[in-house]
C-alpha cells in the first residue's frame, strides 16, 4: 500500500483483545477510517508466502503455547504434494518466520495487526499504537453465544478457553503480560460506549498520540 502524501511514513495499530469483547469489528472499523490494511489471519498467509509452508503449519502454532514435535514432523509445502521434514521446525521458528511477515508489512506501508504479540514484535518502531479491548463478560458471553449458536454455559467456556490460550502465547513470547494496563498505550472497555463510539476513541488517541494529520 502507498503512503499519502500528507502521511509518508507508515504507522501501525496493534490490538489485543479479550474473546468477545469486539477487537476484530473496532479494527475493521479502523482499517477503514484510516483507509490503512487489516492483519488479522490474513499474517499467517503472508508468512506461509515468505516461508514456502503451508498457512496451516502456522494456524498450529497461531496464539496458542503448544509445541510441534521437531523430530519427525512432516510439514507440507505449498502446492504440490510434497513434504519437508525440519528438526528445527519448532513453534519459536514457525513465530519467527510470522515476527519477520509482520515487521516486513509494517516496514512497507500503514496498517492494523489483531494479535499475534505483533505490538511486542514491533516494540522498536515508534509509530507503533498498542491497544487492548476488553468488555463486560455479559456482553462477551451474548456475543460469542450469537458466533457459536451456543449457551451461555458453553459460551463462557469458549472464551475461559480462549483468553487463557491467548494471554499463554503471548506471555511466552513476548515481554509484557497478556490484559495488563502497563503493556500497552491504551486498554479500553468496548461495553461502555460500544463498538463504534469504542472505534472512535481509539482513532481520536491513535491521530493525537502520532500526531498524523486530521
Amino acid at each position: 500500500m502507498t503512503q499519502t502524501a500528507n502521511n509518508p511514513e507508515p504507522f501501525i495499530i496493534n490490538i489485543g483483545r479479550s474473546l468477545g469483547s469486539g477487537g476484530r469489528a473496532i479494527g475493521h472499523i479502523l482499517a477503514k477510517d484510516f483507509g490503512i490494511a487489516y492483519y488479522d489471519r490474513e499474517i499467517l498467509n503472508l508468512a506461509a508466502k515468505e516461508s514456502g509452508f503451508c498457512a496451516e503449519v502456522f494456524e498450529r502454532n497461531d496464539e496458542k503455547n503448544r509445541f510441534l514435535r521437531t523430530l519427525g514432523n512432516i510439514i507440507p509445502f505449498i502446492g504440490g504434494g510434497a513434504t519437508y521434514y525440519d528438526n528445527e521446525l519448532s513453534n519459536e521458528n514457525l513465530f519467527r518466520i510470522q515476527s519477520e511477515a509482520i515487521r516486513k508489512a509494517a516496514a512497507d506501508h500503514s496498517c492494523i495487526f489483531i494479535g499475534r504479540c505483533a505490538d511486542y514484535v514491533l516494540r522498536d518502531n515508534p509509530r507503533c499504537v498498542n491497544v487492548f479491548i476488553t468488555a463486560n463478560m455479559e456482553d462477551r458471553i451474548a456475543s460469542v453465544m450469537k458466533w457459536n449458536n451456543c449457551t451461555a454455559e458453553k459460551a463462557q467456556e469458549i472464551i475461559e478457553k480462549g483468553d487463557s490460550e491467548r494471554a499463554s502465547f503471548y506471555n511466552f513470547y513476548s515481554s509484557g503480560t497478556w490484559g495488563a494496563a502497563s503493556t500497552y498505550h491504551l486498554c479500553i472497555n468496548s461495553s461502555v460506549l460500544g463498538i463504534e463510539e469504542t472505534a472512535v476513541l481509539i482513532k481520536n488517541f491513535v491521530i493525537q498520540k502520532l500526531k498524523l494529520p486530521q
